[in-house]
């Protein structure tokens, strides 16, 4: 049960990795073709249909913040969490490699996806917290609480994924995911304020699962 579980999160964030961070990549080599809408886009809809894909097997968190976001809440078993976690960064690192060897291939220098704040470290945490919040609390309300229409839970989350990308994405790289930033950060070098990367989304996962259990207890009804 456990292997099936940790190879659908390592292979889900296999592709989550692969086809982002792959587009920021194909959008480097095409000399922006792409752009900002379509990396967003990319982003968006492979969260989709990975969580259509593995949800049924793992949960697919795809995420080291959903995943301690969820087991802070009491939503997800505490033996569990070193497991996904190592699964992601597994997949995350596989993806990237992948990725590197493809560029080695091209003639000219291109991104691999590393995340970096262009707006510094105080605003950076920032905008990951809330982006992450915001990613969290979709999920919650979406794929956890019964009153919610859970069969379009992969069409909300995917759809958040693409408007913080949009938001976030020439802020911050708009991660939300700390093994979406692990991967290309291993592969690159690129680890100036990786921390960032953890720190933000931890937390901003942690508080919107507080804060959706303190709105979902003040809403219940009472008898």
């Amino acid at each position: 049960m456990n292997v099936r579980r940790a190879a659908a999160e390592a292979m889900g964030t296999f592709f989550l990795v692969l086809v982002g961070t792959g587009t920021i990549m194909a959008d480097d080599h095409l000399g922006g073709a792409i752009g900002p809408v379509g990396i967003a886009l990319a982003f968006g809809l492979v969260v989709m249909v990975m969580i259509h894909a593995t949800g049924h097997l793992s949960g697919a968190h795809l995420n080291p913040a959903v995943t301690i976001g969820l087991w802070s809440s009491g939503r997800f078993p505490a033996p569990l969490v070193p497991i996904y976690l190592i699964a992601q960064l597994v997949g995350a690192v596989a993806a990237s490699t992948a990725l590197a060897v493809v560029r080695a291939q091209l003639a000219v220098p291109i991104s691999l996806g590393a995340t970096t704040s262009q707006v510094g470290t105080a605003l950076g945490l920032s905008v990951e917290f809330v982006l992450t919040f915001t990613l969290m609390f979709v999920i919650l309300a979406m794929s956890t609480d019964a009153r919610a229409a859970g069969r379009f839970a992969p069409l909300a989350i995917g759809a958040t994924v693409t408007i913080d990308a949009l938001l976030g994405g020439a802020l911050t790289g708009a991660s939300m995911n700390p093994a979406r930033s692990f991967g290309p950060a291993l592969l690159t070098g690129a680890w100036d304020g990786h921390w960032i990367y953890w720190l933000a989304p931890i937390a901003g996962a942690r508080f919107a699962a507080h804060v959706h259990d303190r709105l979902r207890t003040a809403l219940a009804p009472t008898t």
